[in-house]
């Protein structure tokens, strides 16, 4: 461990600003949400204190573990939360810090230049959010304790021993009186923490989950082009990862990237190692100036013929990492960081990469040649998707008589009134037909899993003629050219079989609304219809029972006499007659049917990505890690 010299932190430097009350009111207003999202926030709440420390100079070393009894311990070597009094308060800054909102160190310049965290938010909310919590502090050759309970403290800051260490420990357990689920996802945290290790190459991060007896230290010297390497591996990559990096003012750009034989572009970004999963102007700067050195340098090389590129074309089969620190604060649309919205940060990424890039390209001809020539294979697989695009769009508009041959149509044409059930299947698609109300209900049953859009550009996904029925049904269109506004039904119901296969294809459909269709999604058009698993008819009972899972059956069944009930699994929906098929999965009155949320739809297309993508050792330790929870239709890839 490095020996760091120690500058003045103390009491003085922490300001406060207001109480901590509303946060167990309005949870989601300060991290995003109380599903699994929120809860992992959480987690990263308090490591981002540490990497803030670490940014300083002050810290080389963190540990994040996940106890058996779902609590997470994060330790670091930084300089230890201050622990003397404070002058405004009276009380322990390290009491105000965890017990004040808005107090913190990161609002005084002297102690942090360039900060990631909520800006003294983070700690006090992620106490305010648990059931308990306990901040260890090493720190001046003495260790200090405090405890707290959902935000209140429940000791004073103790001297309970003496140390050589320094740092802090924060141990918390979050609250299931605000969370949906308490239980965290190892692979959710480890890919964040792996993020941070490759952004700051110093550190070394340690994990341990106790509860999968999974260890894993995480240290990257190479730091960006060891992070565009590790994307990148398991596909066929066209030249060595290129790094740019410079200063423009107070502002540290630093860019990795490296193209693919691949379709996707896949672009990650940072900004003061917070992941900002939106982008924001940072990526903005990239783009423009990449675009714009590209063409110019093509240009006067006599590389490119013909009209200059559009920037979509030169990112095709592009992977980058953004990765800028500035100082003061970094500006985000949103309280949980996902879009920076620094207008100057814009200016210093693209004259960092303007006069870098341009630097590389003039002694690196051969990796532009590579570049201009992946842009023009780009440039016409695009132009041949438009002329696809559009044919599908002439058949939409010429109406009714050009719909898939496969859709029954329902007569309403009131688009909030009108359903369109996508089934997997002929044989179900042929039942839910019968089943339907005509009035207001469409089936498009699918023959066969749809296209793996992870492995597809829109070209290749309009070739595709169940892809072409989906788009054309809905009628809104796809990808840039997605028009809300124009869709033929208010729900779009995926329905498909609780078997290997039906969870396949459902996830696959998801990943294409995600991908192309996304306002569908945000605007809260799709569902997953919920068939039965079970029917359950009992003796002297005329109604049969329906049950959804295995839960349920044994609930029921476990007073029933044996002899006395009959018990008919359905492996399909094709194995129901259209009365029970109507009965219940599509009659608005009794059925149930879910509604995707977007963070649904993230979740299932960052498992697409594992499961399907082009990265084989990420799959196998994804389904080694998970082989006790996985269906097999995890597994079907």
């Amino acid at each position: 461990m490095q020996d760091f010299t120690t500058n003045e932190y103390t009491a003085e430097k922490i300001q406060v600003l207001k109480g901590l009350e509303p946060v167990r009111q309005r949870p989601g207003m300060y991290i995003g949400s109380t599903g699994k999202t929120g809860l992992h926030h959480l987690v990263y709440e308090i490591v981002d204190n540490s990497i803030d420390e670490a940014l300083q100079g002050f810290c080389d070393y963190i540990k994040v573990t996940i106890r058996k009894d779902g609590s997470v311990e994060v330790e670091d070597n930084g300089r230890g939360i201050p622990v003397d009094i404070h002058p405004e308060t009276g009380t322990s800054a390290l009491e105000v810090v965890m017990t004040t909102l808005h107090a913190g160190g990161k609002f005084s310049k002297d102690s942090y230049k360039v900060s990631g965290g909520l800006h003294g938010v983070g700690a006090s909310v992620v106490n305010a959010l648990s059931e308990w919590m306990e901040v260890e502090v090493h720190r001046n050759g003495k260790i200090y304790r405090q405890r707290y309970s959902r935000g209140v403290k429940l000791t004073e800051v103790e001297e309970i021993g003496e140390t050589t260490k320094r740092g802090t420990i924060v141990r918390f357990k979050p609250d299931p009186l605000i969370f949906t689920t308490t239980e965290f996802d190892a692979d959710t945290i480890l890919t964040r923490l792996r993020d941070l290790a490759f952004l700051n190459p110093n550190i070394t991060i340690e994990f341990k989950d106790e509860r999968n007896d999974i260890h894993r230290t995480l240290h990257y010297s190479g730091g960006l082009k060891e992070f565009v390497s590790h994307l990148n591996r398991g596909s066929k990559t066209l030249h060595e990862v290129v790094l740019i990096e410079g200063k423009a003012g107070d502002i540290e750009v630093s860019v990795a990237f490296q193209y693919t034989d691949e379709d996707a572009e896949e672009i990650i970004s940072f900004v003061n190692n917070i992941k900002t999963v939106d982008g924001g102007t940072h990526v903005t700067g990239f783009k423009t100036a990449f675009t714009r050195v590209v063409n110019e340098l093509g240009k006067k090389k006599n590389l490119i013929k013909g009209d200059p590129f559009k920037g979509e074309d030169l990112r095709e089969g592009m992977t980058a990492v953004i990765s800028v620190l500035m100082m003061g604060t970094p500006q985000f649309e949103g309280q949980t960081k996902s879009k920076l919205g620094n207008e100057e940060v814009q200016d210093a990424v693209a004259k960092v990469v303007r006069d870098k890039l341009t630097e590389y390209f003039e002694t690196n001809e051969s990796t532009l040649k590579i570049i201009i020539q992946k842009a023009q294979q780009a440039r016409e697989a695009r132009e041949a998707a438009k002329r696809a695009r559009e044919a599908v769009k002439r058949k939409s508009a010429l109406g009714a008589s050009t719909l898939p041959g496969k859709l029954a149509d329902c007569i309403s044409k009131s688009v909030e009134e009108a359903e369109l059930f996508i089934v997997e299947g002929d044989s179900a698609g042929g039942s839910a037909k019968q089943a339907r109300n005509r009035n207001f209900q469409a089936i498009l049953p699918l023959r066969g899993k749809i296209l793996n859009v992870e492995k597809s550009n829109e070209l290749k996904l309009l070739k595709s003629e169940t892809i072409r029925d989906i788009i054309t049904a809905i009628g809104a269109g796809i990808g840039d050219n997605f028009d809300l506004s124009k869709i033929r039904y208010g729900k779009i119901i995926i329905m498909t079989d609780a078997d290997v296969d039906g969870a396949h294809i459902r996830t696959l459909l998801l990943a294409l609304f995600y991908r192309y269709m996304r306002p569908l999604i945000e605007d809260g058009r799709v569902y997953i219809a919920m068939p039965p698993l079970y029917k359950v008819t009992i003796s002297g009972q005329k109604k049969p029972i329906y049950l959804y899972s295995d839960e349920e059956l044994k609930q029921l069944t476990k007073d029933l006499q044996p002899g006395k009930y009959e018990v008919q699994r359905y492996k399909g929906l094709g194995e129901m007659n259209p009365e029970q098929l109507w009965e219940t999965t599509m009659n608005p009155e009794t059925r149930k049917i879910m509604k995707v949320r977007i963070e649904d739809a993230e979740e299932a297309d960052s498992l697409f990505e594992i499961l399907m993508g082009k990265d084989p050792e990420e799959r196998r330790g994804y389904i080694m890690r998970h082989a006790k929870q996985l269906t097999l239709a995890d597994l079907d890839v």
